[in-house]
């Protein structure tokens, strides 16, 4: 297992096909997204018009490799009633859409007899894993890099798995 682990924005500027984001936590305490969360939870909301208010960092590198024909999928595996974070990525989630990303929902009930990884992932081209690793408190603790082949392969079954079965963005409802 690689201990080095780079910038995503270098991770996602090198990929040439694809790169897919599996989330399976039900919340997360990510400090950058703390105070948007915040402002959500006090009632705020974001004008998809608006770009400029909403647009980041991250939105350039995902539309930048979405330009560059990287297919950037995203699945993310949600119990039911969905969790007041959850709620929160819903309403975020246009965003990603926006920036090129193609998102999906699984709800947890439908998802009992497929093998989903124990941390949430990137996989980029199907040679290499970022996992990001959480606290019990949905805290960020660190990410690991992975690029054993039979582990990637593992992964990437899994991914699309539940891809397969997720229901795309504008057709799930919360």
């Amino acid at each position: 297992m690689p201990r080095n682990v780079p910038p995503f924005t270098d991770l996602i500027a090198g990929c040439h096909r694809s790169a897919v984001h599996l989330e399976t936590r039900d919340a997360y305490g990510v400090d950058e997204e703390d105070a948007d969360f915040a402002a959500w939870r006090d009632g705020g909301t974001y004008d998809l018009d608006d770009r400029a208010s909403w647009w980041n960092g991250f939105h350039d590198v995902v539309s930048d490799a979405v330009d560059r024909g990287v297919a950037v999928r995203r699945a993310r595996v949600v119990s039911e009633p969905v969790s007041e974070y959850i709620r929160y990525e819903y309403s975020c989630t246009p965003q990603n859409i926006a920036a090129g990303e193609d998102v999906r929902w699984l709800p947890r009930r439908l998802a009992s007899d497929l093998l989903i990884p124990g941390n949430d992932l990137w996989i980029f081209d199907d040679r290499l894993i970022r996992f990001s690793l959480f606290a019990g408190d949905g805290r960020f603790v660190a990410d690991v890099m992975e690029d054993a082949a039979d582990v990637v392969k593992r992964h990437a079954e899994a991914f699309d798995a539940v891809w397969d079965r997720a229901v795309p963005h504008e057709d799930f409802r919360i």
